[in-house]
């Protein structure tokens, strides 16, 4: 081979070498770059990984410190915790659900008296073991087996009820334990032996205070029973007197003695029904009643004081109001006389209205206002929540002559707040007052429906000195369809009299011409109308000789049955129709049959006299027994219809004799009670007994006469209107 042929393979080899090394560096080249990209990345990691890790060590000491801090937080409120527990002296423990005792303060550990074996650790059975074993509690008469055995069934229930445990030196406490959901308790041991010692002293303080309480009561009945047998007498005989001939002076003594026994007579019920409702005593007794009756019957009890001072006693009862309510008629009648006897004592001149205005619910309710209004010396605003306070009087000038207890406006608020009503004044001092009284009661009949007047009677002449009054007639006119004229005068009834006018309604007392004297001028203008006068004395009018000229005299107030039933007669005769009233029966007098029988148990000869005295104009037989024995023996031999019985009598009282009668042949005779008890639950006291019926001294002549005609027998003869028949046994 040539030289140059070498040479060329040379070159040839070494480009070929060139090229491979070339080659090499160019992957050695890629393959650094991939290695600084991988170094720089494993780079990127490290310094991501350190300040991660970083992050993690700062949270885990941010952690550390909060763990510490928390730690200390709970070190500080348990130490507090226990430190007020300790405080406390009532006992405070923990116990497992295995009955270990985690944890206590002192005065739980106290308790035990210095064991050092009770601290944490011990099970409440051996704790129960220690309290018997070294009698640290007092078991009574149980066995120490059967007290721990009781106190474990206790502690295992699930919610344990409170118990009071009395340790050997006269220390209570009441064990409080509450179970957990988990069977933890945690138990409280609190000492109330300064509770138990206070309501021990509490106790013997009540049973001081009740017997102070029964022996108030029992000499509250004692001086009313003491006071009303003699007060029988004295008001007895003082009504019994003023019926006699007397002269003008002797009538002024009888009248101020009768008066005065009255006003003692309201001290004594005031003091009674305000100790009764003071110690919650006092009982309602409901009972079907006519409401409009009973204020009639009041306003007759006022009207003589009432006339003397010239005054007008008005009554407003609503014309489709019913009457006839369910209620106690007696303490509603006790309010109203109140309320109304005070309106006339604190009224000089002027008038006294009772209105009554209500409405009627479905559920067969009346809710009633009534209010008592008068132009007397009113209120002061400052002293009206005064005048209901116990012994308050309004004090002033103008009714320091007024005498009373305090008491009445008091006893009224209570009774009516105990029927479920309210009581008010609205009051202008120096123009007068008006009282009120709201309260719901049952309807225990509903009013029968007006009658429709003839149609004869369209117009009607009011003739009527009292504004008031006028006003409350035309209301009542206009209700029943008739239209009228008001004078306020008999001379301007006169000019005002027409032939239209179909009747003349007018009041008897009118100044310069009364209503006897109007009628006689109408009838000399020979002006034929019926006439109807309204006085609040008829009597003193029937003796008029114009009397002949009016075609009904009626009491006023008029009740409104009277009123109307008056116009529909009237209104009847001037159309010549008479009027039908089916509902009015008329009772015949028996001609023929004996005397009603009664005998009369009492043994104080002043009321023996005062009852004889009462009845004497009766159509009677009247015996007396002095005690119960000899009321037996009379009832024995006499056979009364009717037997009046005092209750305290010497030798037997009326109670055991009416339960000796009771067991008689024919002992079903009706017995009603006269006695001076009237304390609370003394009528019921004698109902329970047998008797029949109760009447309180001192005796109302008009209650024993009431009595006795509501028992005549169908064979006897009416008692009233007779010679009078009865007698007396001396030997009573």
């Amino acid at each position: 081979m040539s030289l140059a042929n070498k040479l060329a393979e040379e070159r040839r080899a070494r480009l070929a070498a060139e090229r491979l090394l070339e080659l090499k560096q160019a992957e050695l080249f890629a393959a650094n770059r991939k290695l600084g990209q991988h170094a720089k990345a494993l780079s990127d990691e490290i310094v991501e990984t350190r300040a991660q890790v970083a992050t993690y060590r700062d949270e885990n000491q941010r952690v550390k410190s909060d763990l510490t801090a928390a730690r200390e937080k709970i070190e500080i409120a348990e130490r507090r915790l226990w430190l007020s527990i300790e405080t406390i002296q009532d006992g405070f423990a923990f116990f497992d659900d295995e009955d270990r005792m985690i944890a206590a303060n002192n005065a739980y550990v106290d308790f035990f008296d210095g064991l050092r074996e009770v601290r944490p650790g011990i099970t409440y059975p051996r704790i129960l073991q220690l309290l018997t074993e070294e009698g640290i509690v007092n078991i009574g008469d149980m066995t120490p087996t059967e007290w721990r055995t009781m106190m474990m069934e206790r502690w295992q229930s699930p919610a344990p009820e409170p118990f009071v445990m009395r340790s050997w030196n006269d220390q209570y406490i009441r064990l409080v334990d509450q179970r957990g959901r988990g069977g933890d308790v945690v138990s409280l041991a609190l000492n109330i032996t300064a509770n138990v010692r206070y309501e021990a002293e509490l106790h013997e303080a009540r049973m001081v205070a009740e017997a102070a309480n029964r022996a108030k009561s029992a000499f509250l009945a004692t001086i009313s029973h003491e006071i009303r047998t003699p007060m029988n007498g004295v008001v007895g005989m003082a009504d019994l007197l003023s019926e006699t001939t007397l002269t003008e002076e002797q009538q002024l003594y009888v009248t101020t003695i009768r008066n005065s026994g009255q006003a003692l007579l309201v001290i004594i019920n005031d003091v009674l029904d305000y100790s009764k409702i003071e110690a919650e005593k006092l009982v309602l007794h409901p009972e079907p009643f006519d409401l409009e009756h009973c204020l009639h019957e009041l306003v007759m009890l006022l009207q003589p004081g009432a006339r003397d001072k010239g005054l007008c006693i008005v009554v407003d009862y609503d014309l489709f109001l019913p009457s006839l309510v369910i209620g106690d008629p007696g303490r509603i009648r006790q309010v109203l006389t109140n309320l109304m006897g005070n309106a006339v004592k604190f009224t000089a001149r002027g008038h006294v209205v009772v209105r009554v205005a209500g409405t009627t619910t479905d559920d067969g309710k009346c809710q009633l206002h009534i209010t008592v209004e008068d132009t007397g010396i009113g209120i002061a605003p400052d002293k009206i929540d005064h005048v209901f306070g116990e012994f308050n009087q309004v004090e002033s000038e103008k009714n320091r002559q007024f005498e009373g207890t305090g008491l009445g406006l008091a006893i009224s608020r209570r009774l009516i707040e105990l029927m479920g009503g309210t009581i008010w004044v609205d009051s202008d001092e120096g123009r007068g007052s008006v009282f009120g009284i709201t309260m719901t009661l049952p309807v225990a009949e509903a009013n029968p429906d007006m009658p429709a007047l003839p149609g004869a009677l369209r117009r009607v002449l009011i003739v009527e000195t009292l504004a008031v009054n006028r006003r409350i007639l035309e209301k009542q006119m206009a209700l029943l369809g008739l239209s009228s004229i008001s004078c306020d005068s008999g001379a301007e009834a006169l000019d005002a009299f027409d032939d239209g006018i179909d009747l003349v309604l007018t009041s008897y007392t009118m100044p310069g011409m009364n209503g006897l004297e109007l009628a006689t001028a109408l009838k000399a203008r020979k002006a034929d109308v019926p006439i109807m006068l309204l006085s609040s004395n008829p009597g003193s009018a029937e003796h008029d000789p114009a009397h002949r000229h009016v075609q009904a005299v009626l009491n006023k107030p008029t009740p409104r049955a009277q009123l109307v039933a008056q116009l529909a007669k009237i209104g009847a005769s001037a159309s010549g129709v008479l009027p039908q009233r089916a509902d009015i029966q008329r009772d015949l007098p028996k001609a023929h049959g004996r005397a009603m029988r009664i005998l009369a148990a009492e043994d104080n000869r002043t009321n023996r006299l005062v009852f004889q005295k009462m009845v004497q104009d009766m159509d009677i037989d009247l015996e007396f027994a002095g005690n119960g024995t000899e009321a037996i023996a009379h009832f024995e031999t006499f056979a009364p219809d009717l037997i009046f019985m005092d209750i305290s009598m010497p030798g037997m009282d009326g109670k055991t004799a009416t339960a000796k009668i009771r067991a008689l042949p024919g002992g079903h005779v009706p017995i009603v009670a006269m006695t001076a008890h009237a304390m609370d639950g003394d009528r019921e006291g004698v109902l329970d007994a047998g008797l029949d019926d109760y009447l309180t001294k001192p005796l109302r002549k008009a209650a024993i006469r009431e009595v006795i005609c509501a028992h005549c027998p169908a064979d006897a003869r009416p008692p009233q209107g007779q010679e009078p028949r009865n007698r007396a046994i001396a030997s009573a």
